[in-house]
């Protein structure tokens, strides 16, 4: 008896001493928000090692969007859109980096560019109507893309936030 428990107790041993090997992805990003300096690290040496990576440089720039690194994100971003020019996605995300780096006149562009490639991407009016407004007082301009975006998702949870935005920016408009 105690030879087979001793068999059984070594069985085990010898299984969960094995070295299972994990399947490996090619491209190990950290999932949802990075939270050190290490991580982002981590994904610029996978980018530097592979460049022609899109998914790479557009996690890159999450990342350091996230962290407030606008300026690094807008260099990850750039990558991506070199590999990927028509991900409005991330040309609607570096203009937001734009737009936080000071450079709204830039900012519209990329918003611009977004709807030109995709005239019903709801994020991109909305950045587009919020730059517009906010930073460059082009008010009817700014209820245009407010407008489109409500046309786009009236049932969205800010759709009644952005109806009252559109009466208050079209009074700001009747003053000037």
């Amino acid at each position: 008896m105690k030879i087979i428990v001793a068999a059984a107790v070594l069985a085990l041993f010898v299984v969960g001493c094995e070295k299972k090997e994990e399947p490996k992805t090619a491209y190990p990003f950290p999932q949802g928000t990075v939270q050190s300096f290490d991580e982002v690290k981590m994904m610029q040496e996978a980018v530097e090692k592979d460049p022609g990576n899109v998914d790479g440089w557009i996690h890159l720039g999450n990342a350091l969007m996230d962290s407030s690194r606008f300026g690094g994100a807008i260099e990850a971003y750039r990558k991506a859109l070199e590999l990927d020019p028509d991900n409005v996605n991330v040309r609607v995300d570096m203009g937001i980096c734009y737009r936080n780096t000071g450079r709204s006149a830039v900012a519209v562009d990329e918003f611009r560019k977004s709807i030109e490639i995709d005239p019903d991407h709801l994020n991109a009016h909305k950045n587009l109507a919020i730059v517009l407004a906010y930073d460059m007082g082009e008010y009817s301009e700014a209820v245009k893309e407010f407008e489109k975006a409500v046309e786009l998702a009236p049932d969205a949870p800010d759709a009644e936030r952005i109806k009252l935005e559109i009466k208050r920016l079209k009074s700001l408009e009747a003053k000037k």
